[in-house]
């Protein structure tokens, strides 16, 4: 992984939130966290490789969020298909995977691409940033996995697909997104899109569970969704703050670790640990080691989820986040179809295509944006050339 400079890819850059006033803002937080020499001597390194480094890295992001979603909800159905049952398990994997970003956050200063020490500039601050809003991670993850335990698949994507439209206004709130035609048409689309596979899979309805937990897997759920709704415009707002992408992964290791701690915890008071050994020789009907693989696979496809995020969150914006993260259920559907060979009707068909053609129409509304961006720019630099010729 390369760093990269989020305030200084305007022409490369899926969207267009920093004006120059916020441009110079994040200048002044950023050499507040070091000595003169050092900030110059940093940004003077990432100028010089943003324009080349940008794009790689977006596309890295986006292809580890892709396969890290898909293969996670391969792998947790896989778990559950063949009699895992652990809701504590569940929610730890998500983040017990954390010290795989060692690999982000130092590969870059190994490789000499940057001359940042990792963890250079973690000020006490985004220490307590990073565990508090671990922590928050950390009980949104568990809510997520009693949601999915408790209800069936249809309501559990009804309900998650709400997280859009309350992330488009958490953004709006937080850090001051401007409603288009794209990004609203985008939202409808793909919570459309989520309704007909909630619809579609009305008659999964799991097996022995009662009136009592299939309320309490409701809230829950509408929680986890809430919680990430205001989790992608929130770590938007402090990456404005951040000058480079590793910095953003160190933030996520500090909120993973303290999220995996939460978790660590809950399976200690809970015999989580002794259960899983149990599990794996006893219940999983696939045997010892496929239950450890698929363990394992579960952690690493969860950190690649995660680190997509953060990476997509930092070099776009939470809005494009949550709608690449919404706009995967639908693939994860397909993905369902292939490998586990499910139905494939016309409500996911239909529910497919809309998915496409929100996600793209968002894309193009981005182009469209970045176009006229680079004309004023293009237009302000000429003038500016004119007058000083003219001068």
């Amino acid at each position: 992984m390369t760093p990269s400079v989020n305030n200084h890819t305007s022409e490369i850059e899926f969207t267009h939130r920093e004006s120059e006033e916020e441009v110079a803002h994040l200048h002044a937080d950023s050499a507040l966290a070091m000595d003169n020499n050092t900030t110059m001597q940093v940004h003077a390194d990432q100028k010089c490789i943003t324009n080349k480094r940008y794009m790689p890295l977006l596309v890295i992001n986006y292809v580890c969020l892709f396969v890290g979603s898909l293969a996670a909800s391969l792998l947790s159905k896989y778990y559950f298909i063949h009699k895992g049952s652990s809701i504590l398990v569940s929610t730890w994997v998500q983040t017990a995977g954390f010290p795989l970003l060692i690999i982000p956050i130092s590969l870059p200063y190994l490789l000499k691409l940057t001359n940042r020490v990792p963890f250079t500039d973690f000020t006490p601050r985004m220490l307590l940033l990073s565990i508090a809003i671990g922590v928050m991670l950390g009980f949104n993850n568990l809510f997520f996995s009693w949601g999915n335990s408790y209800l069936p698949i249809s309501t559990s994507a009804l309900l998650l697909s709400s997280q859009l439209v309350f992330n488009l206004l958490f953004s709006v709130i937080i850090v001051k997104q401007k409603l288009t035609f794209s990004n609203v048409n985008c939202v409808i689309l793909l919570t459309l899109s989520s309704i007909l596979l909630a619809l579609d899979s009305s008659h999964e309805t799991p097996e022995g569970i009662t009136r009592k937990h299939y309320f309490f897997g409701f809230f829950c759920t509408i929680a986890a969704g809430l919680m990430f709704a205001f989790y992608l415009p929130l770590m938007e707002k402090i990456y404005r703050r951040v000058y480079c992408y590793e910095m953003v992964m160190e933030m996520q290791l500090v909120m993973e670790l303290a999220a995996t701690t939460l978790a660590t915890i809950g399976m200690a008071g809970g015999g989580g640990f002794a259960k899983m050994k149990e599990e794996s020789r006893m219940v999983f009907d696939k045997g010892c080691m496929v239950y450890w693989v698929t363990v394992i696979g579960n952690v690493v496809t969860w950190q690649l989820c995660f680190m997509g995020t953060a990476g997509m969150v930092f070099l776009t914006s939470s809005l494009t986040g949550g709608i690449c993260m919404t706009a995967l259920l639908s693939m994860n559907v397909l993905g369902g179809v292939l490998v586990y060979k499910d139905a494939f009707g016309g409500f996911k068909a239909i529910s497919t295509i809309l998915c496409i053609w929100g996600f793209l129409s968002y894309v193009y509304g981005i182009y469209k944006l970045n176009r006229k961006e680079q004309h004023k720019t293009l237009t302000r630099n000429k003038n500016h050339i004119v007058n000083i010729v003219a001068n």
